[in-house]
């Protein structure tokens, strides 16, 4: 590590300690030529993840967006935010683990389907109707008849 101050490359580690929610690694440093502090942060390299679109084009995974489709299908629930976080970040690592450097954009939805629907089945039907993109009634019906099915089945 280059010290900011000589440009020693000699330095030694005064500290460590977890930082980011155990994400990242905050060194305390000592430079040897001039004596001077500084301090490093050691983050894992993450290896980009393409999401492949409906269309066919492809862009990062951004877990932002995720999170901001989530947040719009649970508005106005009570539906708390670190349940929806804990939600992102179980995706996020779906995502991760499946050490495929591509993902289909469905695949992601269908994720957050079901995790709304573990969550709070009205953000379910919410979500739902944007990422099916029900034509008419019947089709939002039918979505709705096969939950209430299901939920009858769960109940006996």
């Amino acid at each position: 590590m280059r010290c900011l101050y000589c440009n020693c490359t000699e330095s030694k580690v005064i500290d460590s300690r977890s930082a980011d929610d155990d994400r990242s690694i905050r060194r305390r440093r000592e430079c040897i030529g001039c004596g001077r502090r500084f301090t490093t942060y050691e983050t894992i390299e993450v290896a980009p993840i393409l999401v492949v679109k409906n269309d066919g084009t492809r862009q990062a995974y951004d877990m932002t967006k995720i999170r901001r489709g989530i947040i719009k299908s649970c508005e106005k629930r009570p539906v708390p935010v670190e349940k929806i976080d804990a939600l992102v970040d179980e995706i996020t690592k779906k995502v991760y683990n499946s050490m495929d450097q591509e993902i289909s954009s469905k695949k992601i939805g269908e994720m957050v389907m079901d995790g709304l629907k573990q969550l709070d089945e009205v953000a379910y039907v919410r979500y739902a109707s944007v990422y099916r993109s029900f034509k008419d009634i019947s089709s939002f019906m039918a979505e709705l008849q096969s939950m209430i099915e299901k939920k009858e089945k769960e109940g006996k």
